[in-house]
Parts: C-alpha cells; structure tokens; sequence
C-alpha cells in the first residue's frame, strides 16, 4: 500500500467531515461563480432596461449570491478546521499507540530529538493533507463540471474552451509543481528533522557544552542546518509563487479567449449580447477552484515525506509481542532461570550466555559482577523490555514469555541506577506507580525509603514540582524519590540495580532498613557493587560476560 494511500485509510473515520467540506467548498465557489455570472448581467442589462423592474430577479440574484457566499465560506472553514483539528488528534493518538509496543528496544537507534519532530513537526506537516490535499481536488471537479454547464448552455466550443484552461491550470501546472517540489520537498523534511534533533542535544547537553567550551561549534553547525532549511524552503517558496503565477495568467488568458470566441457568437445572433461579460466572467471566478491544485501538490509531496518517516519508524517490528492466549498471572513467585542466552543483535556477542538460578519465593538473590557483565541485561529481560531467544525464565511455573507483557510489568517492580522523573510535582511521580494509592499508604512508602521528613521540608511539600527529569533535586532524592515509587507499586518481585548508588553511607543505611521490611516475602533480585546491599541477600551470583562464573550463600 502507497504511503497516500495509508494517509487515507488514517482519515476514513472522518469520511462524513471530508464530504461536508467538499460540498461546503463547492457550495461556497460555486456561489462566487454565481454572484459573477448575475452581477455581470445586472450590469448589462441595466444598460440596456426600461422599467426597473426588469432588474428585480438580477438584484435579489446577487443579494442571494453575496449572503450565501459569506455564510458558505464561514461554515466551510468551520468544518474543515474542526476536521483537520479532529484528524491530527487521532494522527498524534496513533502514532504513540504505534510506537509505545516499541519502547525501549525498538526506539534504542532513534534520537529523541528526531523522535519529537516525527511526533510533533511531522505530523503538523500532515495537518495540510486534508485541507489542502484532499478536499480542493474534489472541489475543483465540482466547479468545472458547473462552470462548463453554465458555459455549455450558450455555446459547447465555449465550454471546451474554459475546460482546456482548467485542466491546464488544474492538472497539467500541479504535476509540473510536484515534479519540481518532489526533491526540495523531501529534503526539507529531513533537513528539519536533523534540526530539530541537533537542537535538542543542544538543550539537553547544554552544561557540558559551555564546560568545554564547545558552545561555537554546535552554533555553527545550528546555523548550517537552519540555512539549509531556509535554503530549501526559499526554493519552494519560488515553484510556489511560479505556479500563483502562472495560474494567474491561465486565469486571464481564458477570459480573454472566450470573450474572443463569444464575440461572433454574438454578432452572429446564436447569443443575446447581454451576456457576453458574463461569460469571461464566469470563467474567472471559475477557476478559484483549480488555483490552489499547484499547492496541493507540493503539499502532497511535504505530507509523503513526512508520513514515510513515520510509517519507517511504526513498521519496524515490536521487540516483544504478546502472545495470542496470554497465560493467567502465577500464584506464586518462585524465579528459576535456566540457559538464558540473549544477545542484542546478531551481529553483537551475547550479552547473556547459558545463565541459570533459582529464587525460591521470598528469597532474596545477590548479582555482581563488572560493568557489562549482563546485570542489567537481566532486568530488562524481566520487565520484558526484549524478549530471550534461548532459555527459560519462570515465574511460579510460567514461562515469562506465556504472559502478557504489561502482566508481567505489573509483578515486577524495579529501582534503575537512572530512572526518569517526570516535570510534575512529587505526589504526581509518586503515584506514577499506583495512581489509586492513598495518601497515607504513598507517605509510607516514602518513610521506608528515608524521603517524607525530606519531602516536608520543601517549600509546597509533596506539591513541588521536580524540576526536567528531576533537575531541582540531587541525585541522591532523585534515587529515593524512585525507591518509594517502587514500593508505592507494591510488586511481588523486586529488582534493586544499583539502587542506592548515589546515596551516602548513613542515607544508605537508613534506605536499607526501610528497604528490609518492605522486602519481606518478595522475591528480590539486588545487582549492587556495594556490600550495604549484599548484607540483605541469601544468596550471591557472578556475573562475567554474561556468564555465571560463580556462587556463594551469605
């Protein structure tokens, strides 16, 4: 299927919007067409009447023809901008449906720069398919199909006429103005795109940039890319204009020739003179409804650049897919992992090779090991962020792979070493975890993770906004603001990676007595470097390029 015609098939739920605004568009040209056609003949014949009255038709012509033009032309806008308005909502609802079954795996190789353009420049690019793309075609087949009837009815050579310079205007100077947009067009996406991007690692790196004083480098390479863009946007800008131009010029070559060939018709007798200036004026309000087609091209290509780019990005493969039958939830949490193997790509060495344990329910296992040796690479086959090609992980007897993927997410609680806070206030990330909690039950697990007397000595308490990613807090509340969200989440398994690595000795101390009671009858897995986490395990694995290559009871 074309990238236009999955556009398509994307605004089919607003198949009744589209048409009302086709015939809202029709209704409003045609009524142009209309007030030209009588006010020409209002005029002509006031020239040549004896009585007043043989006015009367004509006048309240135009007077009907002034009022429904207005009142079309208001309803018309109204309809397609709602319309318009409608379908980007759902385009933007779609699009993150579409990529959340992919996150983190499958969004690894993007950057979030490129990301927000996708989902934000990209689809706003898309916001001109309908009103610029979709409905002007249908119009402009409308008002020509009327325009040459109303021309017909006098002579059909004059009608033939009036269609040549339609089509040429219509159709033949689009298609010149796609093939001369498809290339600029395309690469103004793109070039966009990578702006956007740039401009994000900009802000984000923003303190070490100046700290290195590199603050000149990513200027210049700003400014190139925002003069290619105005480069490139300049070139469409004149295809543009060449083709208002032209469309023009059809415009008053058309009346002149059918004003040409209406003369002898005239003269002849085969047409009353009082409507000769109706006929070229006819033809000039006619063709309002074919000039905007050279735009609607270059539009079009704009809107298959920038859907191309997201549809390349919703077609990759999930990483994790559901199966068909999920499993019911274990009763019991028990973990037994037998000859994991997992690897990230195939052309990358194993991240895990031939990895087994067990967790009795409640227990409580140690993993360390050197930095890459597969630590965090566990974890994340746990919450089902990639599924594991070789092995078996179990949870009470089911294979984790049997479960629905948010199931499993729901019995596995975890404390990254980085874990992302939200620009919101502390209640807010809180309950991040479990949105139906209390306010007594989120206070306590903020006790058991050493934040609450914190938390009330700032200035609107659990009300504080946080900050970009937590930037108003130190590392240190940023990892036990993620603690007591873990706990708030309440899961029966556990996974503690690193998770008080940025805490000091006696802060450390305090979490891990909170953590100890909280721990109690949960199966926990604790990755940790430092001894203060191990001192709470039964049981303690090696880790070593993604290998067991060892194991103690403590």
């Amino acid at each position: 299927m074309s990238t236009t015609h999955r556009l398509l098939s994307l605004i089919r739920p607003f198949i009744w919007w589209i048409a009302a605004g086709v015939l809202l568009g029709f209704a409003t040209i045609g009524s142009s067409v209309g007030l030209m056609a009588v006010s020409a003949y209002l005029i002509s014949k006031a020239a040549i009447a004896t009585d007043v009255s043989q006015l009367s038709l004509a006048i309240a012509g135009v007077r009907m023809f002034a009022i429904s033009r207005a009142a079309f032309r208001y309803a018309e806008r109204y309809v397609t901008h709602l319309a318009t308005f409608r379908i980007l909502t759902r385009l933007r609802v779609w699009f993150y449906s579409a990529i959340e079954p992919l996150a983190p795996a499958g969004l690894q190789g993007v950057r979030s720069g490129d990301l927000l353009a996708r989902i934000g420049a990209d689809i706003e690019t898309l916001e001109n398919f309908y009103i610029r793309v979709v409905t002007p075609p249908l119009v402009a087949v409308l008002v020509t199909a009327l325009a040459c009837a109303i021309l017909g009815t006098f002579d059909a050579i004059l009608a033939a006429a009036l269609l040549v310079f339609l089509v040429l205007t219509g159709i033949l100077l689009p298609l010149t103005s796609r093939w001369l947009s498809h290339q600029p067009a395309g690469d103004a996406v793109l070039v966009r795109a990578e702006l956007n991007a740039t401009l994000v690692d900009q802000i984000q790196g923003m303190a070490d940039m100046l700290a290195y004083g590199q603050e000149t480098l990513y200027r210049e390479r700003t400014m190139r890319l925002d003069d290619q863009l105005n480069r490139l946007q300049a070139r469409l800008a004149v295809i543009r204009g060449m083709g208002n131009g032209l469309a023009a010029l059809f415009t008053s070559l058309a009346a002149l020739t059918i004003l040409f060939l209406a003369i002898p018709l005239v003269s002849d007798g085969q047409i009353d003179g009082v409507f000769l200036a109706l006929l070229p004026l006819t033809a000039i309000a006619s063709f309002e409804a074919v000039q905007p087609l050279a735009q609607a091209f270059q539009v079009l290509e704009s809107s298959q650049a920038a859907a191309s780019r997201l549809f390349e990005l919703i077609d990759a493969p999930p990483a994790v897919v559901d199966p068909s039958q999920p499993a019911a939830p274990p009763n019991s949490f028990d973990l037994v992992v037998e000859n994991l193997s997992f690897q990230y790509a195939a052309d990358e060495p194993a991240a895990l090779d031939g990895v087994s344990f067990s967790v009795p329910a409640g227990g409580r296992l140690g993993i360390v090991g050197s930095s890459g040796a597969g630590k965090s690479t566990l974890a994340n086959l746990m919450l089902r962020y990639w599924d594991y090609g070789e092995g078996s992980i179990r949870l009470g007897g089911i294979e984790l792979r049997d479960l629905a993927a948010d199931e499993t997410r729901a019995l596995v609680g975890v404390v990254a070493q980085h874990t992302h806070l939200f620009n919101t206030s502390v209640r807010d990330n809180l309950f991040l975890a479990n949105p139906g909690a209390s306010d007594e039950t989120m206070i306590a697990a903020c006790q058991l993770a050493d934040l609450h007397d914190f938390v009330l000595s700032l200035p609107e308490g659990y009300d504080t906004l946080v900050g970009e990613n937590g930037l108003k807090l130190s590392g240190g509340e940023r990892q036990r603001l993620a603690i007591a969200r873990t706990i708030l989440k309440g899961a029966p398994v556990l996974i503690l990676d690193e998770a008080t690595t940025h805490l000091d000795s006696l802060t450390e101390a305090r979490v891990w007595k909170g953590l100890n009671q909280f721990m109690a009858g949960r199966t926990v897995l604790v990755i940790s470097h430092q001894q203060a986490g191990l001192a709470h395990v039964d049981q303690v694995i090696r880790l070593e390029e993604g290998q067991v290559v060892g194991s103690s009871s403590e």
